[in-house]
């Protein structure tokens, strides 16, 4: 089985390694320019691989055409796929999405789960249709969202569960053994891109307390980007402050540190830290 693989971030590499073992990879597609670590392991691995920050253009969509694989798999890419490549696998184009679709289509479902107190989520593989997250199902696991989970320890989890259940219904899919099945659309929820004012917050709205769960779900929702921050001053200065999973906090140009030095640096900062936790 031919296939060619589409992805990008350290959380592709655990299905590439898979393919690659398992597999007649044939070529990597990502975004990553060379020093990336999906580059660096096609490099490393005698793997071709072609950077792309677009399909659109000519030059990437032919050398993905030119390889006449039978099927391609899609693990953490970032790009829309054209219809002119998604037509040109006889099988079709297969994705790793980490959560239980029809649930959290989009592009930020890990993080979107831990902010609503999700205690359950989990990984699809589906068969790519023309809309995203949209078509059938091959195969799904179910996961436990713990109470510690930051976005990048789930995402970790999920990515990895999903390549092992990929090895598993890959062929029988391939052979015809294994038919995927529609999802309830009726039932389809939504997430939306991220960016880095999704991470501000704003002090001066906040009462007392009133909004513990909320913060401490978005600090781990939002770890490691976009983080959660907001301005303040400090000694007279303006500065970012970042507020980490395991109660740490970075004022801008310093170390991660625990509450108590930071307290310890910053006395005049005990009231705000109060209103927020």
């Amino acid at each position: 089985m031919k296939i060619v693989f589409f992805g990008s971030s350290h959380h592709a590499l655990p299905t590439i390694k898979a393919l690659k073992e398992n597999f007649n990879l044939t070529l990597v597609v990502t975004t990553e320019k060379s020093g990336g670590g999906v580059p660096s392991f096609c490099n490393k691995n005698k793997l071709p691989y072609v950077s792309a920050s677009s399909l659109s253009g000519l030059n990437s969509k032919s050398l993905i055409l030119n390889h006449k694989s039978d099927i391609a798999v899609v693990a953490d890419f970032g790009l829309i796929i054209p219809k002119g490549i998604l037509n040109s696998f006889p099988k079709g184009i297969i994705n790793i999405h980490p959560s239980l679709l029809p649930k959290y289509r989009g592009p930020s479902p890990v993080q979107t789960a831990i902010i609503n107190g999700e205690k359950i989520t989990g990984v699809s593989i589906i068969k790519i249709d023309e809309t995203v997250d949209h078509g059938p199902i091959l195969g799904q696991i179910k996961e436990t969202i713990l109470d510690t989970d930051t976005a990048k320890a789930l995402y970790e989890r999920l990515f990895a569960k999903g390549t092992y259940l990929l090895l598993k219904v890959l062929k029988q899919y391939h052979d015809g053994v294994l038919n995927p099945i529609a999802q309830n659309h009726s039932k389809a929820t939504f997430t939306q891109p991220l960016t880095r004012q999704d991470g501000y917050i704003d002090v001066s709205k906040f009462e007392i307390r009133n909004s513990k769960f909320e913060i401490e779900r978005k600090i781990r929702a939002y770890f490691p980007w976009p983080g959660v921050w907001f301005k303040t001053k400090l000694n007279r200065t303006e500065k970012i402050i970042k507020l980490l999973p395991d109660q740490k906090i970075q004022v801008e140009g310093k170390k991660p540190m625990s509450y108590k030095d930071f307290l310890n640096g910053y006395p005049q900062a005990k009231k705000l830290l109060e209103t927020i936790y």
